[in-house]
């Protein structure tokens, strides 16, 4: 395996996309945590493995917990969003009704 810092940043995710690092940094990102995309991805040929696809994710040392905790956490299910988005909703009642069709 290749080395796991650069410049005293730690590796905390490998893909070889560019899209799914981008996808886990702005996951970190989102949750406090500074996180940048580091690739060594060769665009001209679009290889896919070997260390020309290589596309990692950084954090800084005092990041690193945080950074594996959130993404080793596992995501939220459909169930679970769906209940959170129904409870953020102020028009629909307890039962699903929608106050707005009640009221023609």
């Amino acid at each position: 395996m290749a080395e796991n810092t650069v410049d005293g940043w730690i590796t905390v995710f490998n893909s070889g996309t560019d899209y799914e690092a981008e996808l886990v940094r702005d996951r970190l990102v989102d949750s406090g945590v500074p996180a940048v995309v580091l690739t060594h991805r060769d665009h001209a040929f679009n290889l896919t493995v070997g260390d020309l696809a290589r596309v990692r994710v950084l954090v800084s040392p005092e990041h690193r917990v945080a950074a594996l905790r959130i993404l080793n956490t596992p995501p939220v299910s459909l169930e679970d969003l769906e209940a959170a988005a129904l409870a953020a909703d102020p028009t629909i009642e307890e039962d699903g009704s929608d106050d707005e069709e009640e009221s023609d």
